[in-house]
C-alpha cells in the first residue's frame, strides 16, 4: 500500500459534470483535484472536466480543443431584450453554440420569468451569424432554456415566416401560437449540418412533454401549462401541414422548451445525446484506458444520472476498461442502480447544512471529500496534509 502512495505511475482521470448552482465542472475538477494531492502527492492527475450538451459545454470544448470565441453584441435574450452573446468557433467549419448562451433562464430575474413570451430568436441569431461566417458543422446545447417556443424563435432567425389568418406576421412566442396560419419556409437553406445535443428523452407534448416536464422551473402554474402544452401542439400540427414533417414525438424533441423539435423540424437537424458527442470529441475513452482511477460527480447523483447524464456515461466508458469509478455529488440518493456503476458515491454535504451554505463551501467540501475518499480508497489515514473532511 506505501508503495501505492508514492508510486509515480499512479494516474487518476478526474471527470466531473458541473455541481448547479455551486460550480463550474472545471472548478469541481479543480477542487478534486487539491483533494487528492493532499493524499496522493506523487499522482499523476489528469483534468477532463465533462458536459453532457447543457450549459458549459462550449467551454469544456474551449479548454480541451481550442477555437476561438465570436462575441456578437445586440443579441435578443428571451424576451427580445439586446445583449452580448457568443459562440466558440472550435475551427473554420465547426462552430459550438449554447442555446443558453441569448435563450438562458439566467438571463432573467425570478420575477421576469415567462415562458408564454419567452423566445429562442437570440439563439437562431448566433446560429445564423455562425453559418453566414462559413460554419457547415453546428453543435447546439440544449439545456438551461428559458423558453417554450418549440424553437420558434430560431427558425424566425433562419428565415422561416409565421403568419396569421390575415397574412400578417406573428411574433415568436407561444401565447401567438393559437393565431398560426401559416408557415412559410425560407426559399433557401444553408447546407450546414446541424447536431443538437441534449440528454433528454421528452416528446413535445403531453404529459411527459416539455410544458409539463420543465414548465414549472420556470414560472408556469397549472394553467399555464395547459395553455404552453395547447400552443406546442398547435404549432406541431401547423409544421406537418406546411412543412409535412412529424417530429413531435421524436425523443428529444421536448428539450429545452421543445428546441429539440425545432431544430427537427426547422433546422434539418438531428439530435444526439450530448455526453456522447463530448466524450468523442475529448478522446475520454483513451484517457480512461490510460488511468488507474476515475472521479466523477454532479449536483446529485440520484435516478436522473441513470438516465444518460455525464457521471453515468463516464462510469459506462470505465467499466468497459475495468476501471473503478469514485463519484462525488452535494447529495446521493439511494439507488441500486448507483450501486452498480460506481465503485463509491459520496455525499460531500454534511447532514443538515442549509443548501445556500452547503453552496458556499463546495470548493472545501468537495475537495476534503475527495482527499477522504482517496484515503479510504488507497486504504490508509489522512495524514498531516489534509483537513479531516465532514463524513460522506
Amino acid at each position: 500500500m506505501e508503495r501505492l502512495l508514492t508510486a509515480m505511475s499512479l494516474r487518476i482521470l478526474v471527470a466531473p459534470d458541473k455541481f448547479k448552482g455551486s460550480l463550474t465542472a472545471e472548478a469541481a475538477a479543480r477542487a478534486m483535484a487539491e483533494g487528492i494531492r493532499a493524499v496522493l502527492p506523487a499522482a499523476e492527475v489528469v483534468l477532463r472536466p465533462i458536459a453532457d450538451g447543457g450549459e458549459g459545454t462550449a467551454e469544456i470544448l474551449h479548454a480541451a480543443l481550442g477555437g476561438e470565441w465570436v462575441t456578437l453584441s445586440s443579441i435578443a435574450d428571451p424576451l427580445g431584450r439586446p445583449v452580448t452573446a457568443r459562440y466558440l468557433r472550435l475551427n473554420a467549419e465547426v462552430a459550438v453554440i449554447a442555446m443558453s448562451e441569448a435563450s438562458g433562464l439566467w438571463r432573467l430575474q425570478p420575477a421576469e420569468y415567462d415562458p408564454l413570451h419567452a423566445s429562442t430568436l437570440g439563439t437562431g441569431q448566433l446560429v445564423a451569424e455562425a453559418l453566414r461566417r462559413g460554419a457547415r458543422r453546428l453543435l447546439i446545447g440544449l439545456g438551461g432554456s428559458a423558453t417554450h417556443d418549440g424553437g420558434v424563435g430560431l427558425a424566425q432567425a433562419l428565415g422561416y415566416t409565421f403568419l396569421d389568418a390575415s397574412g400578417r406576421p406573428l411574433s415568436p412566442e407561444p401565447a401567438n401560437f393559437g393565431r398560426l396560419a401559416r408557415i412559410q419556409a425560407p426559399t433557401v437553406f444553408p447546407t450546414a449540418e446541424i447536431i443538437g445535443l441534449c440528454d433528454v428523452a421528452n416528446p413535445l407534448t403531453g404529459p411527459h412533454g416539455a410544458a409539463r416536464t420543465y414548465g414549472p422551473q420556470k414560472g408556469a402554474d397549472a394553467a399555464m401549462l395547459e395553455e404552453l402544452d395547447l400552443a406546442l401542439v398547435q404549432l406541431a400540427d401547423c409544421v406537418v401541414r406546411d412543412l409535412h414533417v412529424e417530429h413531435r414525438d421524436t425523443p428529444g424533441a421536448g428539450a429545452a422548451g421543445g428546441l429539440g423539435f425545432g431544430l427537427l423540424g426547422f433546422g434539418r437537424a438531428r439530435l444526439q445525446p450530448g455526453f456522447a458527442t463530448l466524450a468523442e470529441l475529448l478522446h475520454l475513452e483513451r484517457e480512461i484506458a490510460a488511468c488507474d482511477l476515475v472521479l466523477t460527480g454532479e449536483g446529485a447523483l440520484d435516478a436522473q444520472t441513470l438516465h444518460g447524464k455525464g457521471p453515468w456515461g463516464v462510469a459506462q466508458l470505465a467499466r468497459r476498461q475495468g476501471k473503478p469509478v469514485l463519484a462525488f455529488a452535494g447529495r446521493v440518493a439511494v439507488d441500486a442502480g448507483l450501486a452498480a456503476a460506481f465503485a463509491r458515491c459520496h455525499a460531500i454535504t454534511p447532514p443538515g447544512m442549509p443548501f445556500a451554505a452547503a453552496c458556499a463551501a463546495a470548493p472545501a467540501l468537495l475537495q476534503q471529500s475527495t482527499a477522504q475518499a482517496l484515503a479510504d480508497w488507497a486504504g490508509v489515514r489522512l495524514g498531516s496534509r489534509a483537513t479531516t473532511p465532514p463524513a460522506a
